[in-house]
C-alpha cells in the first residue's frame, strides 16, 4: 500500500525527460518571437518590406511550434498519466505556448502595417516605439526564464516593468493625437503608428499573464498583477 499511486522509476526518469525537453522547446519558441518582435519594428523603422514579409512568412513556424508542442503535452498526459506538480507544470505549458502564439500574432501585425503604409514615408521617427519593443521582448525573456525554471520571485518582479512600457505607450499615443489634430493629413498614418505601439503594448500584457501563470504553478497563489500591490 506504500506504494499506491507512486510511478516507478522507470517512467519518472522518461517523465522528467519528457518536461525537461518541453521547457526547452518553451525557450525556443519563447526566442522565435522575441526575434520576430524586435525585427518587425526594426522592418518598419528601415521599411524594409523584405524583411516585413520574411515575419510573415515565418510566423507559420510559430504557429506549427506551439501546436507540436501542444501535441506532445498531451501526449505525455495520455501516455504517462502524471498527477500533482507534473500534470500542473504540463497544463502551464499549454497556456504558455499560447500565450507566445499570440504575441507572434502581434510581431506579424506589426510587419502587415509595414506594407500597408507602403512607399509612404513614416509621419515621425521612430523613437519611443523601438523603446518599447526592447523592453517587451526584455519582459518576455525574462518571464519564459522564470517559468521554465520555477522562478516565483523574478516572475512577480517582471510586470514591473509593464508600467515603463505602458508610460511608453502614452507618450507615443499623445504624440500622435497631436500630429492628427495639427495636420489631419496624418491620420491614416498616425493610425498605423497607433497600432504598431497597441501592439506592443499588449505584448507586455501577455507577458504578465505568463508571470502570474509561475506564481500559481509555484505557488498555488492566484494572482491579476495588475497594480503596484501585486508587485510587493
Amino acid at each position: 500500500m506504500a506504494n499506491a499511486g507512486r510511478i516507478p522509476e522507470k517512467q519518472r526518469v522518461r517523465l522528467v525527460r519528457d518536461i525537461a525537453r518541453l521547457n526547452e522547446d518553451v525557450l525556443s519558441l519563447g526566442s522565435l518571437v522575441e526575434q520576430a518582435t524586435l525585427q518587425s519594428v526594426e522592418s518598419l523603422k528601415l521599411r524594409d518590406f523584405e524583411a516585413s514579409r520574411r515575419i510573415i512568412h515565418e510566423d507559420r513556424e510559430i504557429n506549427r511550434r506551439r501546436f507540436a508542442i501542444e501535441e506532445a503535452v498531451l501526449a505525455v498526459i495520455a501516455t504517462q498519466q502524471p498527477v500533482a506538480h507534473d500534470l500542473r507544470r504540463l497544463t502551464a505549458i499549454l497556456d504558455v505556448v499560447t500565450e507566445l502564439e499570440r504575441m507572434g500574432d502581434y510581431a506579424k501585425g506589426i510587419a502587415e502595417i509595414n506594407l500597408r503604409i507602403g512607399e509612404k514615408p513614416l509621419i515621425k521617427p521612430l523613437i519611443d516605439v523601438p523603446r518599447m519593443a526592447n523592453k517587451a521582448v526584455d519582459m518576455l525573456h525574462r518571464a519564459v526564464g522564470a517559468f521554465v525554471a520555477g522562478d516565483a520571485v523574478e516572475a512577480r518582479s517582471v510586470p514591473q516593468a509593464d508600467e515603463e512600457v505602458d508610460q511608453l505607450y502614452n507618450q507615443v499615443y499623445n504624440e500622435l493625437v497631436m500630429h492628427m489634430i495639427s495636420d489631419p493629413r496624418t491620420i491614416d498614418g498616425a493610425t498605423y503608428l497607433l497600432w504598431v505601439a497597441h501592439n506592443l503594448e499588449r505584448l507586455a500584457d501577455r507577458v504578465t499573464n505568463i508571470c502570474e501563470r509561475t506564481i500559481f504553478l509555484v505557488t498555488g497563489e492566484q494572482l491579476e498583477m495588475d497594480s503596484e500591490e501585486d508587485f510587493a
